[in-house]
């Protein structure tokens, strides 16, 4: 069942009830003090942070080739492609590492200032909240969380993209908060791990699933994310060592028995049915209490998806109802060969990826591998649209995160043994558990960690996160294209991508766009652009 968030803010922009309209402010003078007057207020604050800031790098309305922005890490390694490449021009200059701060000024400075419009909007919301007359103590507490859960979130993406930032805290209320310079990578991240640590330990959120929890921000979410953001602290730029708080974090989510991955289907024989695996399980449903953790939410004729679009190639789309498909996520071969070609089941047609569909005539389309797991096959054969979720933590994630923080911290022990093998053992189903848990429990640290970065790169694919792991451990991951899925890791500076071009020192960040460097005369532009 879809959560009541996006219908509420479609009634917040239809307008409210005229009673007693001469007897309030109109909403244009409104300060933000006079806002949050009323517990509604404090409400809608909040609400509207599900579809604002950093959530809308999973948004898919900036254009029907372009795909969404959260695709940009992805294009810069070279092992995503995009059909139309030729029209957007972003992917060319990320593939080719030629972006810098004027040729890509419009892209990168609508993914900054949406962003800082999330934190702007937080902000506010964080200051009056407390002061708003009628909440209760717990309501006040928990919405205050989740604004300092999507704060955080924000600063998270950004700080990841570019470096040291403008830490703004206040609402915008004054000019004080127009031109400020940039703040440390370590006050970002210090910033973000106190709103996330209150979040989790004094926000009172729900100790449920996002989707039983009327598709609002539960714990998990949280810890999920705090888990994420201790371990990417204990890697490049920063090199703090937080691998037992990152641990502790994402065991929080595991051990709370809420959630679990999918389980495969199976036929009379007791094998798996793979027609019915748990990818395609995940696939056919809008999301999964069990599995999604956080998810950027969609709803039919409110806010409408666009991924389904993007999971067959242009040529199809005379077979469908969409009047556009196109392939913007295209994984490469170079990408595919992180895959066992035989032994791993994401990699086989229709699981992760798919390559041919059925024509109306009866014949086959076959085409360049596409995301299958986006194919929302109502969407696209019936109505023309979709309004399924996009995941965007899902139970993998502290199952590796605990994974590998686990072996940093304390060294290959079976627990963390354990959680590599819950998501390895599902996508090599033919494998016997035990042997698989024998194996890696026999490795060196450092060759366990890279077990788990080579899952972090064939299980996250739909998540955005390869550039990331590339930023925070500086080794790009090499698939040997041999069939046998190895992939080997080599330092990313001086590398050549999987596009021919090779990656500078400076290409690990984004340029600040020349737009906001003339608002902005306090900014400094990042090194090298």
């Amino acid at each position: 069942m879809k959560s009541t968030i996006i219908c509420l803010l479609l009634v917040m922009m239809l307008g409210t009830s005229c009673k007693k309209f001469l007897e309030e402010v109109p909403k244009d003078e409104m300060t933000t003090g006079q806002y949050f007057t009323k517990p509604q207020h404090a409400e809608n604050a909040v609400n509207s942070l599900y579809r604002n800031g950093a959530p809308q790098l999973f948004e898919t309305n900036i254009g029907g080739y372009a795909g969404s922005r959260m695709m940009f890490g992805p294009y810069i390694t070279g092992y995503m492609d995009n059909e139309y490449k030729g029209q957007e021009i972003h992917v060319q200059y990320a593939q080719n590492l030629t972006f810098n701060a004027t040729n890509l000024s419009s892209y990168l400075q609508g993914m900054w200032s949406s962003i800082y419009s999330g934190i702007a909007r937080a902000n506010s919301a964080i200051k009056y909240i407390p002061r708003t007359p009628g909440l209760s103590d717990q309501r006040s507490k928990q919405l205050l969380a989740e604004a300092k859960f999507f704060r955080a979130y924000a600063y998270f993406q950004l700080v990841r993209l570019y470096g040291g930032l403008p830490l703004i805290t206040e609402p915008y209320e004054d000019i004080s908060n127009l031109q400020v310079k940039r703040s440390t990578v370590e006050e970002v991240y210090q910033l973000i791990t106190t709103d996330l640590e209150y979040a989790l330990n004094d926000g009172g959120l729900a100790d449920v699933a996002m989707l039983n929890n009327g598709g609002r921000i539960s714990k998990g979410a949280v810890a999920t994310l705090l888990a994420d953001v201790y371990l990417t602290m204990s890697g490049f730029p920063l090199k703090m060592d937080k691998s037992a708080q990152a641990a502790a974090a994402a065991k929080l989510v595991i051990n709370s028995n809420r959630y679990n991955l999918t389980a495969h289907g199976l036929n009379s024989a007791g094998d798996v049915d793979l027609t019915n695996t748990a990818y395609n399980k995940l696939r056919l449903s809008d999301n999964s209490a069990n599995e999604y953790i956080y998810y950027y939410e969609f709803a039919v004729g409110i806010s409408t998806s666009a991924y389904a679009s993007w999971s067959l190639p242009a040529t199809g789309s005379s077979e469908t109802k969409f009047a556009i498909t196109v392939n913007t996520f295209a994984p490469t071969p170079r990408f595919l060969g992180g895959y066992n070609k035989t032994e791993d089941l994401r990699v086989q047609e229709k699981q992760f990826f798919h390559s041919s569909l059925i024509r109306k005539n009866g014949t086959t389309l076959n085409f360049p591998p596409a995301p299958y797991m986006w194919l929302d096959q109502e969407a696209v054969f019936t109505t023309g649209s979709s309004g399924k979720d996009q995941p965007v933590y899902t139970y993998s994630d502290p199952l590796l995160i605990a994974a590998e923080a686990i072996a940093l911290s304390e060294g290959v022990t079976a627990e963390a043994v354990n959680y590599l093998s819950m998501v390895r053992g599902r996508a090599y189903w033919k494998e016997d558990i035990a042997i698989m848990k024998t194996q890696l429990l026999q490795l060196s640290k450092d060759d366990f960690i890279k077990e788990v970065w080579k899952e972090r790169f064939r299980e996250l694919v739909f998540e955005g996160r390869i550039w990331f792991d590339i930023q925070r451990t500086r080794l790009f991951p090499v698939p040997t294209v041999d069939g046998t899925g190895n992939i080997s890791f080599e330092p990313v500076i001086g590398h050549v991508n999987n596009a021919g071009a090779i990656i500078q020192e400076k290409n690990l960040l984004l340029p600040i766009a020349t737009d906001e460097l003339q608002r902005n005369p306090e900014l400094v532009q990042n090194p090298g652009y």
